[in-house]
């Protein structure tokens, strides 16, 4: 599974060194780590107050390096995304309970190779809407079952994501900004660092989730053109 800038994880505390906190990123074979300042803002007199290990948190990824060292931070994620990942973690274990049933010796095995490349519970829901994904783990039989789990459900929404950097040089750059990303909307953008941002769109149809992100950024767009600044999406 790969993950990107401002991305918001699960993760457990492994262990502490020093003032550095090393943690497993959940549902993966990863690590990541927290340095002290993004463990909680202000002065920390005692580290372990915040984090312990086997402690599960929520991290929000700052930045992986060349060397695919995962950064994060602690101190960086909101009260409404801490509610929005745990929520999800309940779901998905929910989900594994029932494909448990369903797979029985095989399920150990069969979702290890879904979490490889990408996140257990948004693969389920991208299967809603696309029953062919089910074809190419699971045997007929299996899919058909899984199918009928997944639409006695309560429907979730499809969340489509990108990152994108704008950046202007003129003096009021920022007051110039928020004009460009003032609210949008269908679309939720967040500041992640120096001129980097990420938007994101949401419905219960992933291809028109998809379409109104189109649609937003190709409106961001023209308005950088108009006013000379740099504006680019990042690819994955």
């Amino acid at each position: 599974m790969e993950f990107e800038e401002g991305d918001v994880i699960l993760c457990t505390v492994d262990r502490i060194m020093g003032t550095l906190v090393f943690v497993k990123i959940d549902g993966t074979d990863k690590e990541g780590s927290i340095v002290l300042s993004e463990v909680a803002p202000g002065r920390i007199r005692n580290l372990r107050d915040y984090v312990v290990p086997k402690k599960k948190i929520v991290c929000k990824v700052l930045r992986i390096d060349s060397s695919e060292n995962i950064h994060l931070s602690l101190r960086r994620v909101t009260p409404k995304e801490i509610k929005e990942i745990k929520e999800k973690d309940k779901q998905e274990k929910s989900l594994k309970s029932v494909l448990k049933s369903v797979l029985g010796e095989s399920f150990e095995k069969t979702i290890s190779e879904i979490e490889k490349s990408e996140n257990l519970f948004e693969f389920f829901q991208e299967a809603k809407e696309n029953p062919k994904k089910l074809e190419k783990m699971f045997n007929v039989e299996e899919s058909k079952k899984i199918l009928e789990i997944l639409n006695a459900q309560k429907s979730k929404k499809s969340i489509i994501k990108k990152q994108f950097s704008l950046k202007i040089s003129e003096p009021n750059g920022l007051e110039l900004i928020q004009k460009i990303l003032g609210k949008k909307q269908y679309a939720e953008i967040k500041y992640i660092s120096a001129g980097k941002y990420s938007i994101k769109t949401e419905d219960k149809d992933v291809k028109k989730a998809d379409n109104k992100l189109k649609q937003i950024i190709s409106e961001i767009e023209k308005q950088a053109k108009k006013i000379n600044a740099e504006f680019h999406i990042k690819e994955k």
